[in-house]
């Protein structure tokens, strides 16, 4: 198999504004709900906006009141009040509504990506995850898309509300008295230019956060699911220092990513409260020099400066949360846009009765350039005949039958079955002429019955019972409290020999014309290993069948033997015929006898 590579790395230590892009792109038919988003953003802000003037007619109403014979003008009073509150019901009552649309909006976003993520696994060629960890692929399912829904439910949100109120502050403020206005600006720049330094230094670290979930999840699924292996090597110690130096870089990277991007809202904080004092002393002077500030002038100011440090502190936090969904994207966007195997919707030969004659025809193929593993094999092979692959580790043995199922494409040559390339079948189509049945057992979490049936319809209890009496599961199954109805979990303890069992009735019940084992029986005892050898005899009458051995004694009633080395056919004839040759595959044979004794 292709050796096992590494996942890329998540983030140069910059915000990526093309995967952000990438983003937006994907929710484009999304776009109808965005703009109302936006239009209640507006509405909002600008109610928000209006909000300081109000305040300031009603402070020179009550000051003009307090300081006049006539009293306060209550008209005038209660005109202010009653506008005050109801702009503020708008604003409360339009930001709701934009906050149930942003988040209707991302969580369709994220339900399209893990469905669009679920179905491009279909589309990937399997050399994709030979080399990538299933931790790292549930990672970028899980957290990254997480990262980018949250970022779409909040942040986005955050943004817009911000850009339109400081837009609309900065009219307000030049409109009201411009030197004020430069004195809030200026004092606000103080905190808009210690947020930019820090976000250029943030962004390497969220990358790296986001890169070592992935490592997290990874070694949590490798650890967990070869627990038994990890016991009986006592490598407990090793494996927990490994997540332990994990989990501390994931502790560093994430500390400094939160701290970084806590110290933004403590600047913002600290430039508002300088604006405020600033304010009160410009303003004051000016009132004493004449220039007509009025007391309602600095009031309405000083909630200037707080709606004008508020846009720019939610800026911060949303940078801060892009920066994370940037990480995020460049990973989800990177499987996404993996290249898939070439499509085959065009292709519309199908084989009704298929009668099992293979050929192989000059066939070579690589997982990488480097190192070639078949090298123009040719094989002519009859119809329901029964043919054993055997030979050394890394032969090329278990790539044949990658080649025929097309886990793999050959990179030259052909293989027919009945004169028909498999290539000018669908994949699909190609997978449905075989059994498989594997030495690496493979049940999911569901009943006995689910197990068996796998993929098929209207099976009967009949052909159920048929089948596990022939595998010797019948006995198994009698004793489970419901049957084949009964759960398979962690509460029903399984053998290895009872999975492997299962998994052969599960290939029977499918009865395709072509079969493939690959050293089926090497999990279970002796006794039952002849009873499923007798089953196996039963359901190769008939079909071709390919036969990976790594037992030879098990395989001499084969019809034909081709013994493999370094990716060529060496040898080929029944068993008699090849040992009496006295060649290679005599000295398999008798070195494994060798060892036994």
């Amino acid at each position: 198999m292709p050796p096992m590579g590494h996942r890329r790395n998540a983030g140069k230590g910059k915000l990526d504004f093309k995967s952000l892009g990438k983003i937006f792109v994907y929710a484009k038919r999304y776009i109808p709900f965005l703009i109302i988003a936006v239009i209640m953003a507006i509405a909002a802000s600008v109610t928000t906006i209006l909000g300081p003037n109000i305040l300031s007619d009603l402070m020179d109403t009550l000051s003009k009141g307090i300081t006049s014979v006539g009293g306060i003008d209550m008209n005038a009073f209660i005109g202010s009040v009653t506008s005050l509150v109801i702009i503020y019901a708008v604003s409360a009552v339009t930001g709701y509504i934009q906050q149930v649309i942003m988040a209707e909006m991302a969580q369709r976003t994220s339900r399209r990506l893990r469905s669009d993520i679920n179905a491009k696994m279909n589309r990937l060629p399997l050399s994709y995850f030979d080399s990538t960890a299933v931790g790292e692929i549930l990672s970028r399912i899980t957290n990254d898309v997480d990262s980018i829904s949250q970022t779409f439910g909040s942040s986005i949100a955050e943004l817009s509300n911000a850009l339109v109120l400081l837009l609309g502050v900065l009219i307000m403020m030049f409109t009201v008295n411009y030197i004020l206005a430069f004195v809030t600006i200026g004092c606000s720049l103080v905190g808009f230019i210690g947020m930019s330094l820090i976000l250029g230094k943030s962004q390497k670290y969220f990358s790296a956060r986001q890169k070592n979930l992935g490592q997290m999840n990874e070694d949590i699924e490798e650890v967990y699911t070869n627990h038994r292996i990890v016991k009986a090597f006592n490598a407990q110690e090793t494996e927990k220092e490994k997540f332990l130096e994990i989990n501390a870089n994931l502790y560093k990277n994430n500390k400094m990513s939160q701290f970084l991007s806590g110290i933004m809202m403590p600047i913002m904080g600290f430039s508002g409260n300088l604006a405020y004092a600033a304010i009160f002393v410009v303003g004051v002077a000016l009132s004493i020099s004449g220039q007509g500030v009025t007391f309602g002038v600095i009031v309405s100011f000083t909630i200037y400066a707080r709606l004008f440090s508020r846009p720019l502190s939610s800026l911060a936090q949303s940078m801060s949360s892009l920066q994370q969904a940037s990480a995020a994207s460049t990973r989800v966007f990177d499987i996404i846009e993996k290249e898939e195997m070439p499509s085959e919707e065009d292709k519309t030969l199908v084989l009704d009765k298929v009668e099992g004659k293979v050929k192989f025809d000059h066939v070579n193929f690589s997982y990488n350039p480097e190192r070639t593993i078949i090298s123009d094999f040719s094989a002519d092979l009859d119809k329901g005949i029964k043919i054993a692959i055997v030979g050394p580790t890394g032969a090329g043995k278990t790539t044949m039958v990658n080649l025929l199922m097309r886990f793999y494409d050959v990179n030259k040559g052909d293989i027919q079955i009945d004169g028909h390339s498999i290539y000018a079948l669908k994949r699909e189509k190609v997978r449905d002429l075989f059994d498989m049945i594997l030495q690496d057992t493979w049940l999911f979490s569901g009943t006995v019955r689910d197990n068996l049936v796998f993929n098929r319809k209207d099976v009967s209890d009949e052909r159920l019972d048929e089948v596990c009496a022939a595998v010797g599961l019948s006995h198994f199954i009698s004793a489970l409290p419901n049957g084949y109805d009964s759960k398979l979990d962690e509460t029903l303890s399984l053998s290895e020999g009872q999975k492997q069992q299962l998994t052969i009735a599960r290939a029977m019940i499918k009865d395709s014309p072509l079969l493939i084992l690959d050293e089926a029986t090497s999990s279970v005892d002796t006794r039952t290993e002849l009873q499923i050898q007798k089953a196996m005899d039963e359901l190769t009458k008939g079909r071709t069948s390919f036969v990976i051995a790594h037992r030879l004694s098990t395989i001499k009633n084969a019809d034909i033997i081709l013994v493999m080395n370094q990716g060529d056919i060496v040898e080929q004839g029944t068993h008699k015929e090849l040992l009496a040759k006295k060649g290679f595959y005599a000295e398999l044979y008798n070195s494994q006898f060798e060892q036994v004794a």
